[in-house]
């Protein structure tokens, strides 16, 4: 599977951003999804997750109530809408892919791996 994530950018507190992973080859449409973000000199942290059907999804506990992902698998696309963002949300975002939902919240579960994408967000 190849990922390619993109939408990052500079964005005020309190804005959106809509975050893109776009998945190709074989197995992209039966991957599980998962969105990570690292700021500096933090470690990486969980953001959320999306089931191949896209009926589960789960979130970290920052960014509940205020982020959603979903999919739409003709497209082989996931989505990571972002809103309300604070400027802790700051971080490069990157997503990642796996072929189960076991331990959806471990970066060292996923096998593939996109590039990041750096959404700032200023205060």
């Amino acid at each position: 599977v190849q990922l390619q994530a993109s939408g990052g950018g500079l964005v005020q507190a309190g804005g959106s951003l809509r975050l893109s992973c776009a998945a190709s080859g074989r197995t992209a449409s039966g991957s599980v999804i998962g969105w990570f973000r690292q700021a500096p000199e933090k470690e990486r942290e969980f953001v959320a997750s999306i089931s191949t059907s896209g009926r589960t999804t789960y979130y970290g506990d920052s960014v509940k109530g205020r982020f959603t992902v979903s999919r739409d698998n003709a497209k082989n696309t996931v989505y990571l809408q972002m809103d309300s963002l604070k400027p802790e949300d700051t971080a490069v975002y990157r997503c990642a892919a796996k072929m189960n939902n076991r331990d959806y919240y471990r970066s060292n579960s996923y096998n593939y791996w996109g590039q990041g994408t750096l959404v700032t967000v200023s205060s």
